[in-house]
């Protein structure tokens, strides 16, 4: 791309919101990061790649997390520090990965609150990806071994865990259309039109010549 520009992109699961972000990326020939921020702020904090894998996009179910919120602030704890592996650190070491790539290249970001952590970044598209319940059915059932109501409760899971996390970093609502630039209904459009839409919206906000063609 000829101007440095991300895209973050929300999506429920089943959405086919990591498809879109792959699709663009590659689209754009820029690159693309979903799991790969957790091994990033690993190497860089030298905390274990498996505690930022299992606090992956989840909060620990404590009674405490729903009203002692940890709204992102930019702080890290030190090695010196208690806290340095909490959950909130983890958090900010990942984030503080999400603020480097956005000052250095063009690229797609999919979940982790990113929307936010660049809330103040001018070069950012922030995108939600959603679908109805049918199409979200049809889509997991794709990739998981579930069935009926045992694919719905995973469904419903993923989302919960996705939505609580969002609102405990970031004290707003997940699925909130005013967080976001756009919001599309990939059932409607399907991915590929998706991708164009994301594409279609770019040039506009940032010129036609955006793409460096």
């Amino acid at each position: 791309m000829k101007n440095n520009i991300v895209i973050t992109i929300g999506r429920q699961y089943g959405s086919g919101g990591r498809t879109v972000g792959e699709m663009l990326a590659k689209e754009l020939g820029i690159n693309y990061y979903d799991r790969h921020l957790l091994r990033l702020a690993s190497d860089d904090s030298g905390i274990n790649e498996d505690l930022f894998v299992k606090a992956d996009e989840s909060l620990k179910k404590t009674s405490l997390f729903r009203i002692a919120k940890k709204v992102y602030n930019g702080e890290l704890i030190p090695p010196d520090k208690a806290g340095f592996t909490s959950n909130r650190n983890l958090f900010n070491y990942q984030a503080k990965i999400i603020k480097e790539l956005a000052e250095s290249e063009s690229c797609v970001i999919v979940g982790r609150c990113a929307d936010y952590v660049l809330k103040n970044y001018e070069n950012v598209v922030r995108v939600f990806v959603y679908a109805p319940r049918w199409f979200l059915l049809q889509e997991a059932g794709k990739v998981q071994s579930l069935t009926g109501q045992e694919l719905e409760h995973y469904i419903d899971k993923t989302d919960k865990e996705r939505a609580d996390y969002y609102n405990y970093y970031t004290d707003q609502i997940w699925t909130d259309a005013r967080n976001y630039d756009l919001c599309l209904d990939s059932s409607k459009l399907g991915f590929e039109k998706c991708v164009e839409a994301i594409k279609a919206y770019i040039r506009v906000r940032f010129g036609e010549d955006v793409f460096g063609e």
